[in-house]
């Protein structure tokens, strides 16, 4: 059942909050020992009382009302942990919600636990030192991506029907394609990101929602940004007009299958009759991954820089995170500046495209979940990767200038593995790509399609 028909049921009172956080412990139960999706669980003596104050309060709730959910382990819950995934947080109590989770809450939703991260959200891969790896519910000796995965996979395995997510290089894209679900980054800005610290300079992450629906993923967006009308969310008509960014010219290394697997989803636009146009790479690759290395290190260097000066924390914390706070030290101002230059750049170029394209598309990933038991995949198709996220690349076109993106599923390969399809959007053109994606909802379900029987995966 969707977020929108839990709150909506419970509202009405054809069922109560406490049935359906019962059905959600028991699905956790199930299937969590399995995939490490959710942490730091509540205790459920709690979580029964508080679904059964819902029951007790007005009908006339919050949108989110009685909905059982989890937070990213990046975002602070008032009286739950956040670790970050790393020792050197571990057990840290905040004592204040951050303010898309405080919009949560107001709206009626309950907090079950936190989901699984990497360190620091740092890495497409979920797995961290505190609470360990979270395996694709298709396959538990693949990876679920990341950075967002936990989140992913509870929504992969009907754990909870929505959760947050964050996203700065495809960590709601990639761990959404991967355990075919919904996964959106919003634009820049129309989410309120943790209080204070700077507004400008460094805004290449957002919180976004995940969820197993379009229309999910419109309901959470519109709570996490203060939006007025969590209004039902309705298909785009026939005509949109797609470019296929494919693998960029070729400049992106990809597995065999995945382009193959993202053309037959765009096959359902055009049966939906939307018209699809291959697209010459409008910028060359190395210019975006010039702008994004220097642009992510300035960033994670200006927010972690005391970590490395620790000599204890800097023991504790992994050698990828140390590696982009030196990098960004080392940096100039003019270093800087010469990669606003080529992002802004290539934002005047993606303007340009939207005059004659309503959404660019592009695969979540260019390889299909890889061994759980590696840190990253060292090459793609035969192509060594020459950093730890260079095998993330293609998320880099919607990142480097806060586009709208919606990752949706795509279908499955020849070893059963999900892959996904992003949709991006121009700046501010959220709701329309969420449309888009809505009518391609409705024509293939896919998280409802997926091979082997109900949940994929119960245990180990």
């Amino acid at each position: 059942m969707t977020a929108r028909a839990q709150a909506a049921g419970i509202a009405a009172g054809h069922f109560s909050a406490e049935a359906v956080m019962e059905a959600v412990l028991a699905q956790v139960a199930a299937v969590n020992p399995g995939l490490n999706a959710v942490v730091s669980m509540r205790e459920a003596d709690t979580l029964l009382a508080e679904a059964r104050a819902v029951d007790r309060a007005d009908r006339a709730g919050g949108p989110l009302a009685g909905v059982p959910t989890a937070i990213k382990d990046l975002a602070d819950v008032q009286g739950m942990p956040t670790s970050q995934g790393s020792p050197i947080y571990a057990g840290q109590m905040p004592e204040k919600d951050d303010p898309h989770v405080a919009r949560m809450r107001a709206a009626g939703a309950i907090f079950i636990g936190k989901t699984n991260t990497p360190e620091f959200g740092l890495g497409g891969h979920t797995f961290n030192a505190v609470h360990g790896s979270t395996c694709n519910p298709y396959a538990l000796d693949r990876s679920c991506g990341g950075s967002s995965g936990g989140a992913a996979v509870a929504r992969s395995a009907r754990m909870m029907s929505i959760a947050d997510g964050a996203d700065m290089m495809g960590s709601l894209r990639n761990p959404a394609g991967w355990c075919n679900v919904y996964g959106m980054r919003p634009t820049k800005g129309l989410v309120a990101g943790a209080e204070g610290g700077d507004l400008y300079l460094h805004r290449l992450s957002t919180r976004g929602p995940m969820a197993r629906c379009p229309d999910d993923l419109a309901l959470l967006l519109d709570v996490m940004s203060d939006a007025a009308s969590c209004e039902v969310l309705k298909p785009a008509g026939p005509g949109a007009r797609i470019g296929w960014l494919g693998d960029w010219g070729g400049a992106y290394p990809t597995e065999a299958g995945v382009l193959a697997c993202c053309e037959a989803a765009l096959g359902v636009f055009e049966a939906q009759g939307a018209t699809v146009t291959p697209l010459a790479p409008p910028m060359a690759r190395e210019v975006l991954w010039e702008a994004w290395v220097v642009l992510r290190a300035f960033t994670l260097a200006a927010e972690l820089q005391d970590l490395c000066a620790d000599d204890a924390a800097r023991a504790c914390i992994k050698p990828d995170m140390i590696w982009e706070i030196e990098q960004g030290l080392a940096l100039t101002a003019m270093d800087v500046h010469r990669a606003s230059l080529r992002r802004s750049d290539w934002y005047r170029a993606a303007i340009a495209l939207f005059e004659r394209y309503d959404v660019l598309a592009l695969p979540t990933a260019q390889l299909w979940p890889f061994d759980l038991t590696l840190d990253w995949p060292g090459e793609i198709a035969g192509q060594a990767m020459d950093t730890y996220h260079r095998w993330m690349e293609v998320t880099i076109p919607a990142s480097l200038i806060g586009l709208p993106a919606v990752a949706v599923p795509a279908g499955f390969g020849a070893q059963g593995l999900p892959m996904g399809l992003q949709l991006i959007g121009a700046p501010g053109r959220d709701r329309a790509v969420l449309e888009v994606a809505e009518a391609y909802h409705r024509a293939t379900n896919w998280p409802d399609k997926a091979p082997g029987d109900g949940i994929r995966v119960a245990t180990r």
